[in-house]
């Protein structure tokens, strides 16, 4: 069973839907006892760092997902849930994060090309770095959905798979069983699929 970590930010439903018709059995929960009883945890998100790490601890779950990671459970984090993942985030100030992973949450403004629009919003290509069982079905090239204005920075023991977006934006990361997609997998057609059905193998 896959729990979806439900901390009051984050598009729980269409992921719990592209779990379903994977036909994983999904819990969206905010019961500690019920993620602990799970065999690997989603932890999604959308919005601003700051705040979603506020309610993340404000719950308590912070606590319940740092012992689920450190149980050696399978946790994948989603867009603003993987970079919640990190040391820290700079978006409307400096936040910290879990510190699951080393690296910063920091700014596309400034670091690409002016032209280009921020947020990142649509599809783009994937790029493997290295070898892993999340990307078992990924092929060079194949396209997923992103959405952010922030991206993970300093993550090279972690980096696993990176979009071009005027300059390498990190779009994979994982270390041991904590593993995190900058994109959106749920929203990502058959390519993301095929990450959330390799992710609920593990």
């Amino acid at each position: 069973m896959t729990a979806i970590v439900d901390y009051g930010v984050g598009n729980l439903f269409s992921l719990r839907s592209s779990l379903l018709a994977l036909h994983e059995e999904t819990a969206v929960t905010s019961d500690p006892a019920e993620i602990h009883a799970a065999d690997r945890v989603i932890l999604p998100g959308v919005g601003a760092f700051g705040d979603a790490a506020e309610k993340l601890r404000g719950s308590g779950l912070d606590r319940t997902v740092i012992e689920e990671a450190a149980s050696g459970k399978p946790l994948l984090g989603i867009c603003l849930g993987m970079q919640l993942l990190f040391e820290r985030g700079f978006e409307f100030g400096t936040h910290a994060g879990l510190g699951l992973l080393k690296g910063d949450i920091v700014p596309m403004q400034g670091t690409i090309p002016p032209g280009l629009k921020i947020p990142q919003m649509g599809w783009n290509a994937l790029t493997v770095k290295r070898p892993h069982p999340l990307l078992r079905s990924v092929r060079e090239g194949d396209c997923v959905y992103f959405v952010h204005s922030f991206y993970a920075d300093g993550c090279e023991d972690s980096l696993i798979a990176v979009t071009e977006y005027g300059r390498e934006m990190t779009a994979v990361a994982a270390k041991d069983n904590v593993m995190g997609c900058q994109f959106h997998p749920e929203k990502s057609g058959k390519v993301g699929l095929g990450i959330l059905k390799a992710f609920c193998e593990l």
